[in-house]
């Protein structure tokens, strides 16, 4: 469940978002994630095919399709609660099938809110097809943090 928002917009703004990012979490730009939607407890990223990301083999690693769950989640919960200081508490992911040529996008969903809230993302391949891997998260959310505060 989400929560409760007095005018169901979310307490961020894309552009206010990807500014945060440019601010305190500079890896989003290193791995080049692409912020296309934040929603009242929802987002939608991307990132996008380079050869950097790769693996042998050819397939996207891991470790940047942890990164792209991660932030996409971190998007849904800032949009959801404007509390910019959550911080993950867990994450588990689970690798489905290869990446395809191209890029991959990320799609979030709050399930719940509170001092400890738990997401959802799916991965998916921007060119269409199978999810290639499905993660469910929790994070914590900070007392000392101002909520419900459009940042």
């Amino acid at each position: 469940m989400t929560a409760s928002v007095d005018n169901g917009l979310p307490k961020i703004s894309v552009e206010n978002f990807s500014r945060h990012l440019d601010e305190q979490h500079p890896f989003a730009a290193i791995l080049g994630i692409e912020v296309l939607e934040i929603g009242t407890g929802s987002s939608l990223l991307r990132l996008p095919e380079r050869d950097a990301h790769k693996r042998l083999g050819g397939t996207i690693a891991g470790p940047m399709l942890m990164g792209l769950a991660d932030l996409a989640l971190y998007a849904a919960i800032v949009g959801a609660t404007g509390n910019t200081e959550a911080v993950t508490a867990s994450l588990t992911i689970n690798f489905l099938r290869r990446t395809p040529p191209g890029g991959v996008l990320a799609k979030a969903h709050i399930l719940k809110t509170g001092r400890l809230t738990a997401g959802e993302v799916l991965l998916i391949p921007e060119n269409g097809g199978e999810p290639v891997a499905q993660i469910v998260s929790t994070w914590s959310l900070p007392a000392k943090a101002v909520r419900n505060k459009p940042v």
